[in-house]
């Protein structure tokens, strides 16, 4: 290629033999020749032909050229999110010039939001402060069992509530501004479009347009809700990104999906006292154990929320304009030509999320995306196809759509480009929770996927029903809790997967899930002594397997 390198020869060093060791720890690869090109590792010959052939080699030796150019910024992240934010202020932290852009395109019903990303604005927080003004909802009725004289008649006030997350959330919005300043990152309310590969344009809100230069980029742009693509859906429904900050109440809502989303959204809004229905396409929790999906609707189901299985709609017709208005929806079966009809005063749709790539100019410099998703394929460092451009959060092809990952990928990944680090993100056994009314908290596998990887000879389950302690007063809801962990008969009964449904389960999945990472077996559980009287007690003394066929019913604590 004509192109001037260095070549060390080991076999003629003194200090060869350790310069090999140390290679070999850093690339995990001990053959000759191992090839770097501008710090980066491309590999042997095998892998570094292989480069020339895709061009990835003729992108990394552009760059080793383009590093005697001078740039605005060591770093630029597109993207203010929980990933975004969490990769600028390392970088800033490591001495470097970092740039952040965050531009949020309204919704077709008008929302928008300040700085932070999703999960503070319109999902993991305000999501979990509305679950628990329906807890409260719970607690109240609760609380007369327990000697507490209120009147009967206890109301609602949305506005009330929706007025209070919305100034938390506010205050967490200056924060990160603050955060940022005091980082000395540079932060930019504006849209980030590629025009050449180390080049962007920012355009505000005004349409005023700047241009910016960067060494290298990192992706962090997230999702936004899908809509259906029929009549009516962007004109007259809602999504996530609407919701919370919904300046009334929705009143009769119709829920749209069988995603965490859906189901969290339906449970609270349920929990406030409104009237919900789910129309669900096929399963709940696509992706979750399915054993535990059903549990977690069947308990909603027995708590007022009304589910319509196996139909889709079709077209949304307004009938009635007002706060909240009046709709009509028209749906489909999925198994045959049955037609339903419903009205409702609100419809929220949340079938699913898309990734925010298509319209950034990532088709400019080349960098792929998965067509069908418009998610990144990146290698396990979040490198995308070109070497100066990466990714991190929810935009990933086949990772995890969790706030805590994307921070730790963030931060970690910063630490690695201008830190010195070689520590990468671990996608495996993340432990997380599902919001539902009773919680549903797991970490690594899912039963099926555990007999699929392992073999149904090779998998016991051990399981329970059980009943907490503060319910046992409102005599309510006995044995509708469930604990199971699945274990790999063949490695010393390793748990391969934990999961429990039940109060406060994201509490309980976090401490366990530092376990699993520490190869927790069910021999350890069964040592472990258990803190009396609470929820999590019940996985140092599971003994019921499902291959016995016992009954796992509980009569007391």
């Amino acid at each position: 290629m004509g192109v001037d390198y260095y070549a060390l020869e080991l076999d003629l060093t003194d200090d060869g033999p350790n310069i090999q060791e140390v290679l070999a720890e850093l690339t995990g690869q001990r053959t000759v020749p191992n090839v770097f090109v501008n710090g980066t590792h491309v590999g042997g010959y095998d892998k570094t032909f292989q480069a020339y052939k895709s061009g990835s080699l003729q992108n990394l030796l552009e760059d080793r050229i383009d590093d005697t150019e001078v740039y605005d910024y060591d770093l630029i992240v597109i993207g203010g999110g929980s990933g975004g934010l969490a990769c600028s202020k390392e970088a800033a932290s490591l001495g470097k010039k970092v740039m952040v852009l965050d531009y949020v395109v309204p919704t077709p019903s008008g929302t928008s939001w300040g700085l932070g990303g999703t999960c503070v604005n319109v999902g993991c927080i305000p999501k979990k402060l509305m679950h628990q003004a329906a807890l409260l909802g719970q607690a109240l009725q609760d609380s007369r069992k327990f000697g507490w004289e209120c009147d009967e008649q206890v109301k609602h006030n949305w506005d009330t509530m929706v007025e209070a997350i919305q100034n938390y959330i506010g205050s967490l919005n200056w924060g990160y501004r603050v955060s940022l300043r005091e980082k000395t990152v540079t932060y930019l309310n504006a849209y980030a479009e590629f025009i050449e590969p180390h080049k962007i344009k920012a355009t505000n809100r005004k349409r005023q347009e700047t241009f910016h230069t960067a060494q290298t980029f990192v992706l962090a742009t997230g999702e936004r809700p899908r809509y259906l693509g029929i009549p009516g859906d962007k004109e007259y429904c809602i999504t996530s990104d609407d919701l919370f900050s919904l300046p009334y109440c929705p009143g009769k809502t119709l829920i749209v999906g069988a995603s965490y989303v859906a189901l969290e959204c339906a449970g609270f809004l349920a929990g406030i006292g409104l009237d919900v229905t789910v129309m669900v396409r096929s399963i709940l929790l696509r992706g979750f154990d399915q054993e535990m999906a059903e549990r977690a609707g069947a308990y909603m189901e027995t708590h007022g929320v009304k589910f319509i299985r196996k139909f889709v709609p079709t077209q949304i017709e307004r009938l009635e304009e007002g706060m909240p208005g009046r709709l009509k929806v028209v749906a489909q079966s999925t198994e045959g030509p049955e037609i339903v009809e419903g009205e409702y005063n609100t419809v929220l749709i949340a079938i699913g999320r898309d990734a925010c790539t298509r319209n950034i100019g990532l088709d400019k410099i080349g960098v792929k995306i998965n067509e069908k998703n418009g998610k990144i394929p990146v290698n396990d460092e979040e490198q995308t196809n070109v070497p100066h451009v990466y990714a991190i959060g929810d935009i990933l092809d086949g990772k995890l759509e969790l706030t805590p990952v994307a921070i730790q990928a963030g931060k970690l990944l910063a630490r690695r480009l201008f830190g010195g680090s070689f520590e990468k993100c671990d996608y495996v056994n993340v432990p997380t929770t599902v919001f539902t009314p009773l919680e549903y908290g797991c970490c690594g596998l899912p039963e099926e996927r555990a007999i699929g990887e392992y073999g149904k000879e090779s998998i016991e389950v051990y399981h329970t029903l059980f009943w907490p302690l503060e319910w046992t007063v409102p005599g309510r809801d006995n044995n509708t809790c469930y604990a199971k962990i699945i274990c790999n008969k063949h490695d010393k009964n390793r748990v391969l997967g934990f999961h429990v449904l039940g109060p406060n389960a994201g509490e309980i999945t976090q401490g366990f899930g530092a376990a699993i990472k520490c190869g927790l077996t069910k021999e350890l559980l069964d040592e472990t002594i258990g803190i009396h009287p609470t929820c999590a007690e019940v996985f140092t003394t599971l003994e019921v397997s499902k291959s016995s066929g016992k009954d796992i019913t509980q009569a007391g604590c």
